[in-house]
């Protein structure tokens, strides 16, 4: 448990961390399902509109910490390769 003042501030924010983190990464999860929903429906239109939503919302987890720069760029980078492939 924290004793300290600092490690209780610290321990505050990084509860209030916790809820932002897990809310951001909740909403590029629900972007790239949607993706991935149009995907297997094999609607091109629907899918590349859904690649165009959820790469703003991908990389703004990396800015914020939520995911690794790799991480993001290999999703997309998959994501993308499918979506192309739709013809």
């Amino acid at each position: 448990m924290a004793n300290s003042p600092q490690s209780k501030k610290r321990a505050r924010q990084n509860a209030r961390r916790l809820e932002v983190n897990k809310a951001r990464r909740s909403r590029i999860r629900t972007e790239l399902r949607k993706v991935e929903e149009a995907i297997t429906s094999g609607d091109k239109d629907a899918a590349v509109a859904a690649l165009r939503q959820a790469q703003p919302e991908l990389m703004r987890g990396v800015t914020k910490g939520v995911y690794h720069k790799n991480t993001a760029a290999r999703k997309m980078s998959r994501l993308s390769s499918r979506v192309k492939a739709l013809s």
